[in-house]
């Protein structure tokens, strides 16, 4: 009597294991899922698949899908928990990768196949697991399986996709296809601009060697119908871009009348000269070089910033123009006609502009008039990119560390560089790159061959930066210049006159900081970095002028700020809901009252029902 005890005993511990809940395990080869591991992606064996509506696997020999259940499982004698198993696909079936992967991270090449890239459309692969060795991480779709003993499943109501495998020893596990909700998790895109740049570097980031105040900043762009501003850089005064027009009876012409933005017009008016003799050369309305001798602002904030000439678009003359001259009683070249031409790119403001002339003579007499005609007519943008040679991205879609980060200058990308000194420690013209997520510090001397301070200051902003300037940055790493969608503006702050008593003093850059704000986005199981925003900031001291033929220290910093915003981990898979047939107790109850008429007194019965009960709080309590 005592052994039929302990074989019961035996037989409830291992129809209820102590650890029964699923334990997570993950396979970075895409392997078959089997036990306890599942194998490895090579020696999983031939899954046995049946219908998921049905959800009957084949019978084995010698197992019954009805009461034998606890016979079964202690016949084999071994833990039966569910394991949960992550990977791609079950190994021997055909699964097609480009449906569910629009987005092949690991394509870096260009018309080119990647090595164990399972997803790279260049390789024309139909079954690329049967070329490459392995898949590289985020190639394959990750999907979750929870894998039971199939001698344990005797029907399965789950909605999910259900198949049978073999393992390497043999044993045939029955295996549910289920959303991991971890591996699904998408995460919100974190907006950055100029009002939350600062506030965002602040609370992810650290130490910064320069401390960055806010200014206010101008409108960011345009809006049609404002007035268009204009630099004149000889005087260092703003101005706005005029368009005569004809007032009162006479149509006497009024040249403080300011030309609106997207607004194309054509104005007349009559100009009447008392003494011409005098008026011919001294007069800026008859001379031409007076439409031309400014610089356009390309939005209204450039004119926080007259030093950075990012902000500023030169007026380009297309036709010939002569300076009046007198000759006799003829006044020759006199403007008659005036014709601009502006190009504009939405936000972007003002790309380009282009004026032409129409000169006549007029003669010396008293009372002279001269009819004057103004047009401006405004045009779309047209963007003229240039042919980029097919090579390595930085990421596809997001940016991977160590990789070059990309920078748009006009139509041109290229990568973003700072500073490279030679071996005596003067700036070189090789530069170094920029690579994603690697923070950086450089410097070198700079002898500037221009005395003249203007000069200076743009031959050394010129050195910090490049000879490019980087007007804009890559979101991710595959970013197409033609998409300016994929591209984000970098803030600058270049350095102001500031108030100082130095009459003798030059005012110059002396280094850059260059600060990135990027995060991780997308599903957690495979992330992809991008770039937030980028921001310039310069740090500027004053010289004498005498001293600006000397050697000036420069340096740059480059600091990646992460601002990813961690999620909460969603809730886990559910724990087993354990079952138990109403007759569970009833070998138990006969054993109890044998024991009891057998053997009175005897504590053994006593013992064995305070396990029982002891066992089934256990598993309610998980």
């Amino acid at each position: 009597m005592c052994a039929t005890q302990l074989v019961l005993l035996q037989v409830f511990f291992l129809t209820f294991p102590e650890n029964a809940q699923p334990q997570p395990t993950f396979s970075s080869t895409g392997a078959v899922p089997t036990s306890p591991d599942l194998g490895s992606g090579t020696q999983g064996g031939t899954p046995q698949s049946f219908s998921a509506e049905t959800a009957t696997p084949p019978a084995e020999p010698g197992i019954s899908t009805e009461g034998p259940l606890v016979t079964s499982s202690a016949s084999r004698n071994r833990t039966v928990g569910p394991t949960l198993v992550t990977s791609s696909a079950p190994q021997n079936r055909t699964v097609d990768l480009f449906p569910v992967l629009p987005i092949c991270v690991c394509d870096l090449t260009l018309g080119a196949c990647d090595i164990n890239c399972c997803c790279d459309k260049d390789c024309y692969l139909l079954y690329p697991r049967t070329v490459f060795s392995f898949c590289l991480p985020g190639s394959v779709r990750s999907s979750s399986w929870v894998c039971v003993d199939n001698s344990l499943i005797f029907r399965s109501n789950s909605p999910f996709p259900s198949r049978v495998f073999m393992d390497s020893n043999g044993i045939r596990q029955f295996c549910v296809h289920v959303n991991n909700s971890k591996l699904n998790y998408f995460q919100k895109l974190q907006k950055v601009n100029a009002t939350n740049f600062q506030a965002l570097a602040a609370e992810f980031g650290g130490e910064s060697f320069t401390s960055a105040f806010q200014t206010q900043l101008p409108s960011a762009f345009y809006r049609a119908g404002d007035p268009i501003l204009t630099y004149f850089p000889k005087w260092a005064v703003i101005s706005l871009l005029r368009q005569p027009a004809g007032v009162v009876a006479g149509d006497l012409c009024a040249d403080t009348n300011p030309a609106g933005f997207l607004e194309s017009k054509s104005t007349t008016c009559t100009r009447f000269f008392e003494n011409l003799a005098n008026s011919c050369t001294s007069d800026s309305a008859l001379n031409a070089a007076s439409y031309y001798n400014f610089t356009v602002l390309k939005v209204p904030r450039g004119m926080t910033d007259l030093q950075n000439i990012e902000f500023q678009v030169p007026v380009t003359l297309v036709s010939q123009s002569d300076p009046p001259v007198l000759a006799g009683n003829i006044c020759q070249n006199v403007v008659s006609q005036v014709i601009y031409e502006i190009e504009t790119n939405g936000t972007f403001g003002i790309q380009k502009v282009s004026v032409s002339f129409r000169q006549t003579n007029l003669t010396v007499e008293p009372s002279t008039s001269l009819q004057q005609h103004f047009v401006i007519h405004f045009k779309s943008f047209q963007q003229r990119i240039a042919a980029s040679p097919k090579g390595l991205r930085s990421g596809n879609p997001g940016y991977i560390v160590g990789k070059p980060l990309l920078a748009l200058t006009g139509d041109i990308n290229y990568s973003m560089t700072l500073l490279q000194s030679q071996g005596n420690g003067i700036c070189s013209v090789k530069r170094h790159e920029i690579q994603f997520g690697v923070n950086a510090m450089s410097g070198c001397k700079l002898r500037p061959k221009f005395p003249n301070c203007s000069h200076i200051q743009q031959e050394i902003y010129q050195t910090l930066h490049g000879r490019q300037k980087p007007e804009h940055v890559a979101i991710f790493g595959n970013a197409d210049p033609a998409q300016k969608g994929e591209w984000t503006r970098i803030l600058h702050r270049s350095c102001g006159v500031s108030a100082m008593n130095c009459t003798s003093c030059c005012f110059i850059p002396v280094s850059l900081e260059i600060q990135v704000l990027w995060a991780f986005i997308g599903l957690q199981s495979n992330p992809q970095a991008h770039v937030s925003r980028a921001r310039f900031l310069y740090q500027c001291q004053s010289i004498e002028e005498s001293e600006v033929t000397q050697e000036v220290s420069l340096t740059t910093l480059v600091k990646f700020v992460d601002i990813t915003q961690k999620p909460e981990p969603p809730r886990g898979q559910p724990r087993t809901d354990w079952k138990l047939p109403f007759d569970f107790f009833f070998p138990f109850k006969v054993a109890f009252s044998r024991a009891i008429d057998s053997q009175k007194g005897s504590v053994s019965p006593i013992l064995v029902l305070c396990i029982l009960l002891l066992g089934i709080l256990n598993l309610e309590n998980k």
